[in-house]
C-alpha cells in the first residue's frame, strides 16, 4: 500500500476542497503528504486555493477517518487510483472536475481500447430491452469495456448483456463500496466483479446512497466513456444529466430514436432534435461513426514503423511519434500526452492532413496514412 494514501484520502476529506482544488494541489505538489506539510503562505498562492482552503488544509485533523478507510482498503482488497498513478483512467483526465481519488474493486482495464457507457430509464419498455441486448451483443470485440450505472433498467440490462457476451463490465457507484445499491442488484455486482469487470466509484466505504451524489456519479460514467449511448429516457432524469456531462466533455453521445408518442423514448428523441446526439439504430452505425471497424491490436503486437520522407516541426515529429503507437488515437488523448496545446496540436494536425502525413476518422479520431 502507498505510504502517501492516507494523506490522498484526507485531501478529499477537507472541507472546501473539491475535485478542481484538490487536481491542482495533486498537480503542484510531489505528493499528498507535501500539501498537509507546505505552509499556508505557499498553499494560498495555488491556482483555486486561496487564504480561506489554506486555512482549511492546516487546520484538517481527521486523519483516523482516512485510517479507516484504508482498514477497509486492505481488508477487501480495494484498489485506490489517484490521479498521478498510471492506472488512473486516462480519459477522465480531460475532464476538469474529474474525481482526485478513485476507489476500484475488480480487474477490469479503465484504460481499455474503446469504452462505451449505455444508459436509460430504469422503467425501460421491452423494446429498450432487445435493442439494448442487441447493441452490446453486436459490439462484442476484445478490448471493448462496456459502463454503465447498476440502476434498475437499462444499467442492469447493459451489464448482464456484457457479460452475456463475455465484455468486462464496470458499474460506477454513487455510494461507497461497503454496500450495493440497488441491494436487489448484489448478487449483479458480485458476478462483475468475479467475470474480470468492477465496480468504481469516488466516495469513501461508508458513504450512503445520496441524491446529490448521482449527478457526480454520471460525470464519471460519461468522462470514463469514448462515446455514451442513451437507450431510452425521459426529458428529465440521471440519463439526461449523463448525456449533456458528455457532450461537455467533448465525448460522443447517441441516442436510440423511438416512438413520437411514447414517453420513455422523449429524452432520447430530443436529444436527437437539438443535435445533442446523433441517431443511432444499431452497431454497425456506432463503430462507423467510431471508426471501429478496423481489428483491434493486441498490447504489443503494433511494431509497424512508418517511413516519413517529409521534414517535420518538432511538434509534428512528436504527434507522428505518439500515432506510430496505435492504429488511431482520439483528439483528447493526442492533446493529454503530446503535453502541447490544444491549439498548437490542432494546428499541426491540419498541416499534416494537407501533406496526406495524418487522416482524420469520424469521432474524432486520427491515424498515419
Amino acid at each position: 500500500m502507498d505510504a502517501d494514501l492516507l494523506y490522498q484520502i484526507a485531501l478529499t476529506l477537507v472541507p472546501q476542497i473539491g475535485p478542481v482544488q484538490a487536481r491542482h494541489l495533486a498537480t503542484h505538489f510531489e505528493t499528498a503528504r507535501a500539501i498537509f506539510h507546505a505552509s499556508g503562505n505557499t498553499l494560498k498562492r495555488i491556482d483555486g486555493i486561496g487564504e480561506a482552503r489554506a486555512a482549511a488544509i492546516k487546520s484538517f485533523r481527521d486523519f483516523a477517518q482516512a485510517e479507516k478507510e484504508i482498514a477497509f482498503i486492505e481488508q477487501f482488497r480495494i484498489i485506490p487510483l489517484f490521479i498521478t498513478y498510471p492506472a488512473y483512467p486516462k480519459r477522465l483526465l480531460n475532464c476538469y472536475d474529474c474525481p482526485v481519488l478513485l476507489y476500484f474493486k475488480g480487474n477490469a482495464d479503465l484504460n481499455a481500447t474503446r469504452i462505451i457507457s449505455v444508459i436509460g430509464t430504469r422503467s425501460h419498455s421491452e423494446y429498450g430491452r432487445l435493442i439494448t441486448e442487441k447493441l452490446i451483443a453486436d459490439l462484442t470485440h476484445p478490448g471493448v469495456l462496456v459502463i454503465s450505472g447498476l440502476a434498475h433498467g437499462i444499467d442492469a440490462i447493459a451489464h448482464k448483456a456484457a457479460l452475456k457476451n463475455g465484455l468486462p463490465t464496470v458499474g460506477v457507484l454513487a455510494h461507497g463500496l461497503s454496500q450495493v445499491y440497488p441491494s436487489q442488484h448484489t448478487s449483479l455486482a458480485r458476478e462483475i466483479v468475479k467475470e474480470g469487470g468492477g465496480l468504481l466509484t469516488e466516495f469513501m466505504s461508508p458513504a450512503m446512497p445520496d441524491r446529490h451524489q448521482f449527478p457526480a456519479r454520471n460525470r464519471i460514467v460519461a468522462g470514463l466513456s469514448d462515446a455514451t449511448i442513451v437507450v431510452e429516457t425521459g426529458v428529465k432524469g440521471g440519463s439526461m444529466i449523463t448525456a449533456e456531462l458528455a457532450n461537455g466533455y467533448n465525448r460522443d453521445v447517441f441516442a436510440i430514436p423511438g416512438k413520437v408518442t411514447d414517453p420513455k423514448s422523449a429524452g432520447c428523441n430530443y436529444l436527437i432534435r437539438n443535435h445533442k446526439a446523433s441517431l443511432l439504430t444499431d452497431a454497425a452505425g456506432l463503430k462507423e461513426s467510431m471508426n471501429w471497424d478496423d481489428a483491434l491490436v493486441p498490447a504489443g503486437k503494433n511494431n509497424k514503423q512508418k517511413q516519413l520522407f517529409i521534414e517535420l516541426s518538432r511538434e509534428e515529429r512528436l504527434l507522428v511519434d505518439l500515432l506510430q503507437e496505435k492504429e488511431s488515437m482520439h483528439i483528447d488523448e493526442i492533446n493529454q500526452r503530446s503535453g502541447l496545446s490544444n491549439s498548437t496540436v490542432a494546428a499541426a494536425i491540419l498541416n499534416m492532413e494537407l501533406q496526406n502525413i495524418i487522416f482524420a476518422h469520424p469521432g474524432k479520431t486520427y491515424s498515419l496514412q
